[in-house]
């Protein structure tokens, strides 16, 4: 082989083996600063979920020899937001959420390099509207709910049209509900609480009208925003994450209502009431029946890629999801989690120690 041949295999060459050296070092670098950067659990999301996840993270702190996770309450939105930045110590392991995560928020994991997510349902919550024990016990409609809280709704002279929401006193929608001012106190657009209120119980209560119901089919962004919109003239007060803030402020005001998870009514149950909703309330055994209307599933995610990497993330799985916890007896069903059925809690236990990516949403 002439040797000016010679030269240019022989430069290729060292060019590819720098290559690979490059990227060998990187990845052992990588593995380096995630294995040795930190060495707790870090925890972002949902408001509704922070409560069942701390009782977690400290009896796992307590019985392993683990640390006890970190976590933040930051809403589920805003967890997955965060979730999803990227890999690497600086980014959150795992993230609750009161809703399922969203197909724009796996395409964002997946432009940040995260592509392996697992899915663990951990049980299901009822969302309340409750008030102070000190005012009269409401008793709504998801229809009479959507009138009271969306911008737009359908003119009151019965036409098929929608108007600027009139809507003052609850008695102005029902004469015979209370001749009070309409106040609801609720958590912000990040909260997963915030978008399942928005689809069960909103959406829920503006497809009673089927004309409203019949614009799905033409356009759904045109019926969203219909149906999950909330009005911004006052009525409805974003009072944040927080919601034992929100249970502190209806004690305040007995007229106002409030609307965040299940558990929170159980915890505060000695204050604060359910109002009851299309003739039911929101108790353990109706909203573990599915008869209480305005439910949902609760759930965290976790970045498989970490698993390897920031030690206890299996074993905290191991005990989120073992009967002890989730179970029917459950020391979680005590603080007011609604357990799943035999099928469902054989498949998240099964994703959860297995490790078994999640393959979309269906």
């Amino acid at each position: 082989m002439p040797q000016k041949n010679l030269n240019i295999l022989g430069n290729k060459m060292k060019k590819i083996i720098t290559t690979l050296i490059t990227l060998i070092l990187t990845i052992g670098i990588s593995k380096s600063v995630l294995a040795e950067g930190r060495d707790t659990i870090k925890i972002v999301g949902s408001s509704t979920v922070y409560p069942f996840a701390t009782v977690v993270a400290e009896r796992f702190g307590r019985t392993s020899s683990f640390k006890t996770p970190v976590i933040e309450s930051t809403g589920s939105g805003g967890g997955l937001k965060l979730f999803c930045s990227g890999i690497g110590v600086q980014h959150p392991d795992i993230t609750n959420a009161s809703r399922r995560i969203k197909q724009s928020e796996i395409d964002n994991c997946a432009s940040n390099g995260i592509d392996e997510i697992i899915e663990v349902k951990i049980g299901y919550d009822g969302i309340v509207m409750a008030n102070s024990k000190k005012g009269e016990t409401f008793k709504l409609t998801r229809q009479q709910v959507f009138l009271a809280l969306a911008p737009m709704v359908p003119n009151p002279n019965g036409t098929q049209e929608l108007v600027d929401n009139p809507y003052i006193f609850w008695s102005d929608i029902d004469k015979s509900l209370p001749n009070s001012k309409i106040e609801v106190l609720g958590p912000p657009p990040t909260s997963g609480t915030r978008d399942a209120f928005a689809e069960l119980a909103l959406e829920g209560g503006c497809k009673t009208f089927a004309w409203l119901k019949a614009i799905k089919s033409q356009d759904k962004n045109k019926y969203k925003a219909i149906c999950r919109s909330v009005r911004e003239d006052g009525v409805y007060i974003e009072a944040g994450e927080n919601d034992n803030l929100i249970v502190q402020k209806l004690n305040a005001n007995p007229k106002a209502l409030g609307v965040f998870g299940y558990s929170f009514l159980d915890q505060n149950s000695d204050s604060i009431q359910g109002s009851m909703i299309d003739g039911v309330l929101p108790e353990f055994e109706k909203i573990a029946q599915g008869d209480y209307p305005v439910s949902r599933p609760l759930f965290f995610y976790v970045k498989n890629a970490h698993v390897s990497f920031i030690p206890g993330i299996k074993e905290y799985l191991r005990e989120f999801s073992s009967k002890r916890a989730v179970g029917d007896n459950g020391y979680l069903t005590d603080k007011g989690l609604i357990p799943l059925q035999n099928e469902e809690y054989k498949s998240m236990f099964s994703a959860a120690n297995n490790l078994e990516p999640m393959r979309g949403l269906n």
